[in-house]
Parts: structure tokens; C-alpha cells; sequence
């Protein structure tokens, strides 16, 4: 079974701001007590293709891993280590970022894929961000019948982390928008 979701969310902010905002999500302080499920984020690599003028950047994170509290009984670990990869083109000003887990594969894989773009009726002002995100629990055989529910419930913990992000990326693009007024 594969539980798979869509979102989309227009940020009132141009693109440029929208994606720098991207960048300091995990780094602002105050935003460790909204954002709480990331305990940990390292850059692991960056690269500039000069080429074709991309950056592509790889991420690691560790977070409480989502799900209800049986499951982590079950594994016997909370925490989840993701690799997030990350590209971002400003030619065509759109920025990719897709997270897959590397721990917990046997039990549980989470793919998720953030997309800003400039908003198609508004590009010099707004950004659309597009996210899908599968889940897929691994059945145990004794616990089969359970993967769906399990599945849903990790779904919901991510929608509900989603609505986090996204409040969290609101602020920062308010801040900067406040910022370069200034200038």
C-alpha cells in the first residue's frame, strides 16, 4: 500500500524571496519551536554547475520520525535520518527539493517533492509551491492488516507538519519583505 498526497500553496511573495526563504527555515531560531520534528539539519554538499547556472545542494536531516506511538514501539527508534536534495535553477527561477529517508527503509519509505515557481498569473509577485508526498509502510506480517492505517496516520502528521512549513515560510518572507524595505 502507498498513501500519496497532493498540496498546493500560493505565497504572496515573489519567487526570489519565496526560495531564499526556503534556505533559512531550518536556521532562524524561533523557528525550532514551530518546526519542533527537525532536529538536525547539515549541508552536505554544494555545487554550482556553471554550465547551466544550477545549484544543487544536498541536505541531511534528522527527525522524530512520524507515526503513531505504536510504531516507533514496534521499530524501537523515533528518530529518521532523510537526505534532502535540492536544486535550484535561477534562469528559469524554479527550485526542486526532494527528501527520501535512509533510515527505516525496511519499515517505512517517505518521498517528498517541493516545487517553487513563479505563480503562472502573477510571476513577478507570487510563487506556487507544489508538494506531493508518498508514504509507503513496509507490511510486517503480523501486522498487515494495520500498514493502511499506519500509513494514514503517518500522512497526517505530515499534512499537519506541512501547515507548519508553511507558516513558518510566511514569517520569513514577511521578515525579508520588512527587511528590503529598509534598504
Amino acid at each position: 500500500m502507498v498513501k500519496a498526497y497532493k498540496q498546493e500553496h500560493v505565497y504572496k511573495h515573489p519567487w526570489e524571496r519565496v526560495s531564499a526563504a526556503s534556505w533559512r527555515k531550518f536556521a532562524d531560531p524561533e523557528n525550532k519551536r514551530i518546526l519542533s520534528h527537525i532536529l538536525e539539519v547539515d549541508t552536505l554538499n554544494r555545487k554550482l554547475d556553471t554550465e547551466t547556472g544550477k545549484l544543487h545542494t544536498t541536505r541531511a536531516l534528522t527527525i522524530h520520525a512520524p507515526g503513531p506511538w505504536f510504531l516507533h514501539r514496534i521499530i524501537g527508534q523515533d528518530i529518521c535520518h532523510c537526505v534532502e536534495s535540492t536544486v535550484v535553477d535561477g534562469k528559469s527561477r524554479s527550485m526542486q527539493l526532494t527528501t527520501k529517508n535512509i533510515s527505516l527503509k525496511k519499515f517505512i519509505e517517505v518521498e517528498e517533492r517541493i516545487r517553487y515557481d513563479p505563480h503562472p498569473e502573477n510571476p513577478s509577485a507570487w510563487t506556487v509551491c507544489s508538494q506531493e508526498t508518498s508514504i509507503r509502510i513496509k507490511p510486517l506480517s503480523a501486522l498487515a492488516s494495520m500498514a493502511e492505517k499506519v500509513e494514514q496516520k503517518c500522512a497526517e502528521k505530515f499534512m499537519q507538519n506541512s501547515v507548519k512549513g508553511r507558516e513558518v515560510m510566511e514569517r520569513i518572507c514577511k521578515y525579508m519583505e520588512a527587511e528590503s524595505a529598509l534598504i
